[in-house]
């Protein structure tokens, strides 16, 4: 009995815990945890109650979707429910749903199968009648959602009328979602007048989905991906849900471009890993694949089981958000002096692998999150991206949490730290006597987009610095065999190896020149803009404020810091010397000053993932060839560059009858114009 009991207690507690985290999620579109939190919960509820079928209870979480709707919109009965989906996270899980399918169905039956990227939205469901839009709903807990058509009618994804061979009564569901262009830019809005930024794309699209003004929805950037139908008028009876999604796309439906069918079980892996490694590029956010039986007849006998089909499941990725616990917060310097605190954390597995640092960028973000030692924070991270810590979970906060100070002096030289103007970034103020600035300085110059030197890794920097072989990078065309070989894991032939490659970075361009030098503010694109306005690094030096400012991309900012660069004579010098020690580049044509931009004037889209270039190195190229680079493509639009998982904007192009390039063509047009990477 005290079994029993216990059993009864962590079901209540569980129970308890899945309608808080619901409330907070669907209702209030205010998630206290990561999804990964919640499904452990959840899955918890579901396997006790699993094995402890007395104690199941007809008002659990788990029966049912989602939350009951907000009492502050009206209440929309689905006629048909929106039901959840079962979910697998490897391709084992994914095999034995399929087999269980078969078992299902008789032995001629051959089910093919239905693809589409997992939107991490809001469902809901708009209904047409004689061809309008109607209603707009939320999914709600399934049978009920809200009213929510005065804001879906802001949305310029859904169509307000259908063409008239659609059919007179339709009801669309499908999944509205914020772009991450679109929530990024949001977020910076928001920040610049002061407001409370949106912590996430999905809980963006929520609250904006819930809003008493269309107003302010109609100032949201959100759009929709339409995938199924719940009712519509007799006369149209597709045979299959591909049918569907082609039709909904002769009507004007947004439906995603990476929708697919697949033949059988290994074309759904392959379409599942692809999806997977494009996931960082798709513009939106997912959280999976859903893999879906085609055959509507086929789904009919396999019907549905606890609120979920059976001819359904969603293959989910790695979570690219997880809760942990903040033991400390160091300060790292950076190249420039900048103080950067870095969470140290509980190790948790987010994104596909485990993180334990994570970046708080500055003390006013530590103060923006109200961030304390012992916190547990949500950590972010997506493919590449340094994990960031999103917020902290305040109702986790132990009562003997600290606050986080700011270091007066630096951690690494111990001189005194700054902070000048309105500038957010606290800077040690010792420059490049300060080891940790000459280190990062030195890893900047060799870094791929600077001169690219192969060998020169961050721990034979540390040692170069520490023994004071090195000060500045004109000091690394000084370095000896015999002094190279002496170091830690170094020997003649890694000597003779690193010494080839610092004499093969010496050939390099203006643009990986000016950037390697490591001037605040100036990038790679900003980099390339000032190689193909000035040509020449003495024509560079000599540029006053007003001739900076002229350069695309060159504000106030960025004009003053690249003269207060060249009016230090310690710099010029460096530069100076590393002309003299060899560094070189292929002179431009024409007179020395003068603009070289073949592209001038013209409008250039990079989409899809690039395999030879990464996107700010094409980038680059493009500006220092005088284009620009739009995120979108219209009718100004000059080319398209495609990369493998190009979508929409592509089809935009074709479209518009834009020339469209692959990689391979952009790349033998780079060297038409001597400005392909020469490892390309």
């Amino acid at each position: 009995m005290a079994d029993d009991a216990a059993v009864a207690k962590e079901l209540e507690d569980l129970r308890a815990q899945v309608r808080y985290h619901l409330h907070r999620y669907h209702v209030l579109d205010d998630p206290e945890i990561p999804d990964a939190d919640y499904d452990q919960l959840f899955d918890r509820l579901v396997s006790l109650e699993r094995e402890h079928p007395d104690f199941r209870s007809p008002d659990s979480p788990t029966q049912s979707v989602g939350a009951p709707p907000a009492t502050r919109f009206d209440e929309v009965r689905h006629a048909v429910p929106m039901l959840s989906l079962d979910k697998c996270s490897d391709e084992e899980e994914l095999a034995r749903w399929a087999e269980r399918c078969r078992g299902l169905l008789d032995d001629d039956d051959q089910p093919t199968y239905a693809c589409e990227p997992k939107i991490d939205g809001v469902a809901v469901s708009l209904l047409y009648e004689d061809r309008l839009l109607k209603r707009g709903a939320t999914r709600g807990d399934g049978d009920a959602g809200e009213d929510i058509t005065a804001n879906v009618r802001t949305i310029g994804a859904i169509p307000v009328r259908l063409p008239n061979d659609a059919p007179a009564q339709l009801e669309v569901r499908g999944e509205i979602y914020m772009p991450i262009d679109g929530f990024h830019a949001f977020n910076e809005r928001a920040l610049t007048a002061g407001e409370r930024p949106i912590i996430n794309p999905r809980n963006g699209a929520a609250g904006s989905l819930r809003q008493l003004d269309p107003n302010i929805t109609a100032k949201r950037p959100l759009s929709m991906f339409c995938y199924s139908v719940g009712v519509s008028s007799p006369g149209w009876q597709p045979q299959r849900h591909s049918e569907t999604l082609d039709a909904f796309r002769a009507w004007g439906l947004n439906v995603n471009p990476r929708a697919q069918t697949c033949d059988d079980l290994g074309a759904c892996r392959d379409y599942i890993r692809e999806l997977e490694a494009q996931r960082d590029s798709l513009g939106y956010e997912i959280d999976g694949a859903v893999v879906k039986v085609d055959e509507f007849a086929l789904r009919d006998k396999l019907g549905e089981v606890t609120r979920k089909p059976r001819w359904a499941i969603a293959y989910k990725y790695p979570a690219e958000e997880a809760s942990t616990t903040v033991h400390d917060v160091e300060f790292q310097v950076g190249r420039t002096g900048a103080i950067t605190p870095v969470a140290k954390l509980e190790p948790v597995f987010v994104g596909g692998v485990t993180v334990s640092n994570a970046t708080l960028h500055n003390m006013d973000e530590i103060d923006r999150l109200d961030l304390r030692l012992g916190d547990t924070v949500i950590i972010h991270r997506a493919g590449d991206v340094i994990p960031q810590v999103m917020r902290v979970i305040e109702s986790r906060r132990p009562v003997d949490a600290k606050r986080v100070a700011m270091p007066e002096i630096c951690p690494v030289c111990g001189a005194p730290v700054t902070r000048t103007g309105d500038e957010v970034v606290a800077r040690c103020s010792a420059g490049l006597t300060c080891p940790a600035q000459r280190k990062e300085s030195l890893r900047h110059f060799a870094s791929r987009l600077a001169l690219d030197i192969e060998g020169l890794g961050e721990k034979l920097v540390d040692q170069l610095v520490e023994r004071e072989l090195v000060s500045t990078p004109a000091d690394l065309f000084r370095l000896t065999k015999d002094e190279l070989a002496a170091l830690e894991r170094m020997g003649e032939k890694s000597a003779e190896n690193l010494l080839a490659a610092l004499q093969d970075a010496k050939d390099t361009t203006f643009p990986r020149f000016i950037y390697a030098l490591g001037i605040r503010e100036v990038g790679e694109t900003t980099a390339a803009a000032l190689a193909a306005r000035f040509g020449t690094l003495e024509a560079l030096m000599a540029a006053d404020l007003e001739r900076l400012q002229q350069v695309e991309d060159v504000g106030p900012v960025v004009a003053e810091r690249v003269v207060t660069f060249f009016a230090d004579p310690d710099n010029r010098r460096i530069a100076e010397e590393l002309l003299a020690l060899g560094v070189h580049w292929a002179a431009p044509d024409g007179d020395a000053g003068e603009p070289q931009t073949p592209l001038e004037g013209q409008t250039w889209v990079l989409t899809g993932t690039l395999e030879q270039l990464t996107r700010n190195e094409a980038k680059a190229i493009l500006t220092g060839l005088g284009a620009r680079v739009a995120g979108s493509v219209s009718k100004r639009t000059s080319r398209v560059v495609a990369g493998p998982g190009a979508g929409s904007k592509r089809t935009k192009a074709e479209e518009l009858e834009i020339e469209v390039m692959d990689e391979t063509e952009f790349l033998d047009f780079l060297r038409q114009h001597n400005a392909a990477p020469a490892d390309a």
